[in-house]
């Protein structure tokens, strides 16, 4: 097992090992200043039953950023493992939702259509965390489907097999 103190000078060995925990693949959306916005981001989790909490967290140098993190309602995507076009999509570009299917939860973010889950929160609170920010969102409606999730390991996207 290799081992490190994480630093400057071993940022890409850090990055390795920390791609060794798979992730799931979620798409954030919210209403911005200059229109709908969305990033792909794997720093999801839930926070809290009680009350209903969940938290992501962007990058501080992401173009969409200050449009993301400035949003008092948002909605979490989490995509389904036939869903990796959907997720690099909007990875690349954050403002093109053409491609698309998309309606507007009831506080008027985008929900995208046919994804495994989607929670539409509101703003609960915003905390520093290095070189990105904790968002914490509650939230006010949960939707699912059955389906396998789209997963993100050691820098590569794949799905998940069963076992017996």
């Amino acid at each position: 097992m290799e081992a490190l103190t994480p630093g400057p000078d071993q940022a890409r060995a850090f990055r390795n090992a920390l791609g060794r925990y798979a992730t799931g693949v979620t798409v954030v959306t919210a209403n911005g200043a200059d229109g709908p916005v969305a990033m792909t981001a794997n720093s999801f989790t839930a926070l809290s039953l009680d009350p209903p909490l969940v938290l992501w967290c962007p990058a501080l140098r992401s173009a969409r950023f200050a449009a993301l993190s400035a949003a008092q309602h948002f909605a979490i995507h989490v995509l389904a493992h036939d869903q990796l076009d959907l997720g690099m999509h909007f990875a690349r570009s954050g403002n093109d939702f053409s491609p698309w299917p998309h309606r507007p939860t009831p506080e008027g973010a985008p929900g995208l259509d046919g994804v495994l889950a989607r929670f539409d929160c509101a703003l609960h609170a915003q905390h520093e965390g290095g070189d990105h920010a904790i968002i914490v969102g509650r939230v006010l409606r949960a939707s699912f489907r059955d389906g396998a999730p789209l997963l993100f390991w050691g820098g590569l996207y794949g799905d998940f097999l069963k076992h017996d």
